[in-house]
């Protein structure tokens, strides 16, 4: 009985010692195609998915889940969402980003599911393995996590214009604070995911002509140029509020040969400008203005440094911006913004 016993043991390990040398050969080979673009087989999808359903389950079963009705949470939720999510999640009315086709396991559309509020604070904060959703715990506090729990209980039952309207409303984002370093702001790199006219900041900057700044000289136009500044320094702290009281409701924004109304980048690249300037530093190196009467142009350049594909980067951004008397001060009526690699880069 005893060797009976020892002779199956024997065989046990013997065929365990197999698998475990199989399954490193396999490893080893590289055969399985690890590819984003190549799914897994049916058996591995189901394993890897089963096994994150109840990890995130398991280990979310005791939080506590705190009022999520507040306003002004849902506010500021609104306002890190637009900055951080939408290029994977999606907005309502949203169609594929550049980035969404090609990630898998493909993202949830967010805009039309609702994730438990438990479920949904563990993955933003601890992120997932293997997939492209990061651990935003470690640059975000709780209560910024709890205010976009709170924003994603309302994202599917918004129309686009109820969610415009929200974004738009949204307070400063605190987490984005740079400091007070001036110079233009415009976070040409981040936009560049959307696509269209800022595939220029990827690292394929786009062939046009440099942005004109004929006639304008320093402390010409002293108010136009203090509402330029304030503008700056606006998009720098992520004080969405005063960006877009600086901005007048039929105000234009120009990149790239496309244009956006107040309302559409209010929606969209005003929180992908904010989220950009969290790693960016910007660097004034002119600033400008011309009086026209009842109007002004500002003419600015700054450097920025970035990175881009992994890769430091200096950036040469010019903003140019059309102003017109409001009383007894200024508003914005269009903002133009061109940006090159700056020579040996």
């Amino acid at each position: 009985m005893k060797q009976q016993i020892k002779q199956h043991g024997i065989t046990v390990a013997v065929v365990l010692g197999v698998l475990v040398v199989g399954a490193g050969a396999f490893v080893y080979s590289g055969l399985y195609d690890i590819g984003a673009d190549a799914p897994h087989t049916k058996p591995v999808f189901a394993v890897m998915q089963a096994m994150r359903e109840r990890s995130v389950e398991v280990h979310s079963k005791d939080i506590q889940v705190p009022d999520l009705n507040d306003e002004q949470l849902i506010l500021k939720g609104a306002g890190q969402y637009a900055a951080m999510c939408t290029e994977c999640h999606l907005k309502p009315g949203g169609k594929d980003s550049e980035i969404r086709p090609g990630l898998y396991p493909q993202p949830p559309n967010l805009s039309q599911v609702r994730v438990a509020p438990k479920e949904a604070f563990w993955v933003i904060k601890h992120g997932i393995k293997m997939s492209a959703m990061p651990a935003w715990g470690l640059s975000h506090d709780d209560p910024t996590i709890w205010s976009m729990v709170a924003f994603l209980q309302k994202l599917p039952d918004m129309t686009p214009a109820q969610y415009k309207d929200m974004v738009a409303k949204a307070p400063p984002d605190e987490d984005m604070d740079m400091g007070d370093e001036g110079g233009h702001s415009h976070s040409h790199a981040a936009t560049a995911a959307d696509g269209d006219a800022h595939e220029h900041a990827a690292g394929t900057p786009a062939v046009e002509a440099p942005l004109s700044m004929e006639g304008i000289k320093p402390n010409a136009a002293p108010a136009a140029e203090a509402v330029a500044r304030a503008f700056q320094a606006a998009l720098q702290h992520g004080d969405r509020a005063a960006v877009l009281a600086l901005l007048a409701p039929d105000a234009s924004i120009s990149e790239g040969g496309q244009t956006q109304t107040r309302d559409d980048y209010a929606s969209g690249h005003l929180g992908e400008d904010i989220a950009f300037l969290k790693t960016a530093r910007i660097t004034p190196v002119s600033l400008g203005s011309m009086p026209m009467g009842d109007a002004a142009m500002v003419g600015s350049e700054s450097d920025m440094q970035t990175t881009i594909k992994g890769k430091p980067a200096t950036l040469r951004s010019r903003e140019l911006l059309n102003l017109r008397k409001d009383g007894a001060g200024w508003t914005i009526v269009s903002i133009q913004w061109q940006t090159t690699p700056v020579a040996g880069e």
